[in-house]
């Protein structure tokens, strides 16, 4: 703990472009410790606490601060590890810090992802309210209704509870104070970043209308709402969470889904993200980013050539539902109905002739099919 810069953590590879990720009112930096290692893969990933909460210090600001006292501490803190230019996301209060840092110094913020946020918290009345009562009781009761506030019924992280309790209450005051007199709707025009909007689809908090309103104002800006999540997504969904910022942040996934359907079409495609669960999130990502994202973009070998290959493999492991919808990329990438032959009796030689008898069959009902138009 410092007494003029904000508690943090870093990870991942100094050389690797920063990330910022801002927490939400009465929790620490711990609310990203299922997202952060991730994304500490790409990225140099530093995770900050208010003051107050977790390892910062109360002083940093006093009754009657703004949202943008606290984007000036983040911007001192990224002066003080040498990051001239950032990505940012953040939750919450964190998520107002990086609208206010968006619009104020734009120089600064690569791209931005606000999560479970809004550009106003519907007026200054509560927030006032909660800062005098914490400000005569303390955080003790208030901790006692977290979980309500910030999650799904039945679901709990305790440790995030344990930081709401053990928070400074003249900081946490000093937040809500901030929260009281933030209103950002007129400058959200302003935002020329790259913006991402993720809604928690139970959050009461912050519900998905006011993530939809940033989105609306944003030039530019995606909306994502996650399913199941209330306030704390990035605690409560962290794969869904990880999903869109990787997303959004990498690059990689984004290329990847354009790749991913030209060569297999739109219909498959939205199928495959029609299904997708918060358990298989991760493992479409790594799809997107790893498959398309980087193999299947690489220029070395034409999108022809590695349907050829792609078939090939397919027959010799015998994988006949991933072959049928490889077929129908090759034609996509160009390749004849005698040509898909020619790579079929090549595995005959290689793969053996039970495995290209079975490849024959399916490729035969695809190419059928394609020739119908019953697909």
């Amino acid at each position: 703990m410092t007494d003029t810069v904000l508690n943090h953590r870093a990870e991942g590879p100094s050389s690797a472009p920063p990330l910022l990720l801002g927490p939400s009112l009465g929790t620490s930096y711990a609310l990203w410790d299922k997202v952060a290692p991730e994304l500490s893969i790409t990225h140099r990933v530093v995770r900050w606490d208010l003051p107050g909460h977790g390892g910062s210090a109360a002083g940093l600001i006093g009754p009657g601060a703004t949202v943008g006292e606290l984007a000036d501490l983040v911007i001192g803190l990224a002066d003080t590890l040498g990051i001239e230019r950032f990505a940012y996301a953040g939750v919450s209060l964190g998520g107002a810090v990086g609208l206010e840092l968006a619009v104020r110094h734009p120089e600064r913020v690569t791209s931005l992802a606000v999560i479970c946020s809004s550009a106003h918290f519907n007026g200054a009345k509560a927030w006032e309210k909660r800062a005098a009562l914490v400000r005569s009781e303390g955080l003790s009761g208030l901790a006692e209704s977290a979980d309500a506030r910030w999650f799904t019924p039945g679901f709990t992280v305790p440790g995030l509870v344990r930081d709401h309790r053990d928070a400074d209450p003249g900081a946490y005051a000093a937040c809500c104070d901030a929260l009281a007199a933030f209103d950002l709707r007129e400058h959200l025009a302003q935002i020329r970043v790259p913006t991402l909007l993720v809604a928690g689809r139970e959050d009461p908090a912050t519900p998905p209308a006011h993530l939809r309103e940033i989105a609306d104002a944003v030039p530019g800006a995606g909306l994502v709402e996650i399913p199941g999540a209330s306030h704390l997504a990035p605690a409560e969904r962290p794969e869904a969470v990880l999903t869109a910022l990787r997303a959004h942040f990498g690059g990689d996934a984004a290329s990847g889904m354009r790749v991913r359907r030209e060569v297999l079409g739109d219909a498959h495609v939205d199928r495959a993200q029609a299904r997708q669960t918060a358990f298989t999130a991760q493992f479409q990502d790594f799809i997107s980013r790893y498959a398309w994202g980087e193999i299947w973009t690489d220029p070395t070998l034409t999108r022809r050539e590695r349907s050829m290959i792609t078939l090939t493999a397919l027959v010799a492991h015998g994988h006949y539902d991933e072959l049928a919808m490889h077929v129908r990329a090759a034609l996509r990438n160009g390749l004849t109905a005698e040509e898909i032959g020619a790579v079929l009796m090549q595995t005959a030689v290689y793969c053996g002739v039970p495995a290209a008898n079975s490849a024959f069959a399916t490729a035969q009902r695809v190419l059928a099919e394609e020739t119908d138009g019953t697909s």
